[in-house]
């Protein structure tokens, strides 16, 4: 047998190489043509479907009051939820309710049960928590305890100096809320403070001549805290020692006798919606009526839980 040259081993060697690579290549187009679906991305499964996160903006609108605790309740909220936005504006009870109605807000909130003509709108209540209204005094006021007729007689004007009640002999400088405030509505209700009108309307029967109005609770509490003849009313979560909280009817103004219904003078913090809100208020407010929501209320308020 002749000996191949190495020139001819080198040729030989050059095309089977060739053929081999040919012989793969064809492989590989076929699998790719024979291929009729196309290959799912890490997006979507068999049936389509995308791992959706909870997006948007959430209106909030309505009560002073309620205010400091929804923007806390609602930082806890988008912790949990970085793409959800939720924007508070305290402007008031009533505009809160009637925004939810009108649908300029997702959620209305208020600091008072609905009034009758507000029970038309249709309105989904919730109540989030319960707050006392504490009566406040100056803290070097004499005056430690009042009963709720005394307070009663103070905000009609019938008791104008606080020798009548036990103090010294100075004249009472009233601060009360606006108009249309949560927190006065509840004291006028539950202390009386109102006369129904021919036409269903009531009228307040608080002295408002010589008065001094504040738009926020804490505007009150510091009229009060600066004044030494002046009397208030606030939310007991925003009492500190810069004012002092007087007894009512032998009673003090706390967590403890609220819960046993000791104390009188307490109303509830309620969110409404009209129809079925949208997906990031829904949630929203079921983050408020859960355990974890309700921890933070508890902090200066009382779990609505505790009163069921």
């Amino acid at each position: 047998m002749k000996k191949l040259s190495f020139k001819t081993l080198i040729v030989l060697f050059v095309l089977v190489f060739s053929m081999a690579a040919l012989f793969s290549a064809c492989g590989d187009t076929a699998t790719s043509d024979d291929s009729s679906e196309p290959t799912p991305t890490a997006a979507s499964d068999a049936s389509g479907s995308t791992d959706s996160t909870l997006s948007g903006t959430v209106s909030v609108i309505g009560s002073t009051s309620v205010g400091p605790l929804a923007e806390e309740l609602a930082q806890a909220f988008e912790d949990k939820n970085p793409d959800v936005q939720v924007d508070v504006q305290a402007i008031g009870s009533t505009q809160g309710i009637q925004a939810a109605n009108e649908g300029t807000a997702d959620i209305g909130t208020s600091s008072r049960e609905l009034k009758e003509e507000e029970k038309a709108y249709g309105l989904d209540v919730k109540t989030i928590a319960i707050d006392g209204i504490a009566v406040v005094v100056h803290p070097s006021n004499k005056v430690k305890d009042l009963t709720a007729e005394n307070i009663q007689k103070i905000f009609k004007g019938e008791i104008t100096n606080w020798k009548d009640v036990g103090g010294d002999d100075k004249p009472i400088q009233l601060v009360i809320r606006e108009s249309g405030s949560g927190t006065r509505g509840a004291f006028e209700e539950l202390l009386e403070l109102e006369e129904k009108q021919s036409d269903g309307t009531k009228k307040s029967l608080v002295k408002e001549e010589g008065s001094i109005v504040a738009n926020k609770n804490g505007e009150v509490k510091t009229n009060v805290s600066t004044k030494e003849n002046s009397i208030g009313y606030i939310s007991m979560g925003i009492v500190d020692n810069t004012v002092q909280a007087v007894k009512v009817d032998g009673v003090d103004a706390s967590v403890e006798n609220i819960k046993n219904k000791t104390y009188s003078l307490w109303r509830p913090f309620i969110m409404v919606t009209k129809g079925e809100p949208k997906a990031p208020a829904k949630a929203y407010l079921d983050f408020i009526l859960s355990d974890e929501g309700q921890e933070i209320v508890k902090k200066s308020f009382i779990s609505y839980k505790a009163m069921e």
